[in-house]
């Protein structure tokens, strides 16, 4: 299953968040998990991101996902995959058709990114620390050097854990208040003494307003509160469990 988001739905461009539904993978990874990286079954992992590429109307080897690092790192594509490519990154740009670009998440923040008269697209993971680092910033450099102009880009945050549901120490809100004192604004006391609940989503979205985009959008989708259709880092850590899926967030150029 894949959500939409009315922002992207552009001609010549094909979209999607999908949900952690619709896949064959069992157990924890309950259903549609792509992650690689996961102890999940191989053979089911791959079919999953089949599904996923059908949904997308692209071949399996044109549903390119890079392996993510908590970097501000990008990459711009324009075939797919070859044998010994680095993939490290937490970005990926293209004005290649039919090339999918995704990146996959379990509670960081999912971000697509368009620019319709330019045909220039891009897909970012974004947790704090990419975020702090400028994967977002790098992003849409990496498109403007495609030929996208920011003015023209539509980017839209999906799903991703909410501020409810993400406490931190003290140590993390300090890192953010040496960067910007004005920083304060995305953290309110927890229960815990001394510790904070942080707002990843509103970092995200005010960060991709200073950009200068023609629109920004947020989906305003918890990953952690809704387990029926997402999975979630945070919440398999709280429940002690072994392992966790994701899901992935893909864009592409159908001309």
């Amino acid at each position: 299953m894949r959500l939409e988001a009315a922002e992207l739905q552009l001609e010549g461009l094909n979209h999607g968040f999908f949900t952690r539904q619709g896949g064959v993978s069992g157990g924890i990874y309950d259903s549609l998990n792509i992650g690689l990286g996961s102890d999940d079954d191989r053979d089911s992992v791959l079919e999953n991101r089949r599904r996923v590429a059908a949904e997308m109307n692209v071949d399996t080897a044109n549903l390119l996902a890079p392996y993510q690092i908590h970097s501000p790192d990008v990459i711009a594509v324009t075939t797919p995959w070859q044998d010994g490519t680095d993939r490290r990154a937490d970005a990926l740009v293209t004005s290649t058709p039919g090339l999918a670009i995704g990146i996959s998440t379990a509670d960081c923040g999912p971000i697509l990114f368009a620019d319709p008269k330019a045909r220039v697209v891009g897909a970012a993971h974004s947790g704090w620390k990419g975020a702090v680092t400028g994967v977002l910033q790098n992003t849409v450099s990496a498109m403007v050097d495609l030929g996208a102009s920011p003015s023209g880009i539509t980017a839209v945050l999906g799903p991703a854990i909410s501020q409810s549901a993400y406490e931190v120490g003290p140590e993390f809100q300090q890192r953010f208040l040496e960067a910007n004192p004005a920083n304060e604004i995305y953290f309110l006391p927890s229960e815990k003494a001394g510790h904070f609940m942080f707002d990843l989503q509103a970092y995200i979205g005010d960060t991709l307003h200073g950009l200068g985009l023609a629109k920004v959008a947020n989906m305003g989708l918890c990953t952690y509160a809704d387990e029926d259709r997402f999975y979630s880092y945070r919440r398999t850590t709280h429940r002690g469990e072994p392992d966790y899926g994701r899901q992935i967030s893909a864009i592409v150029l159908t001309r």
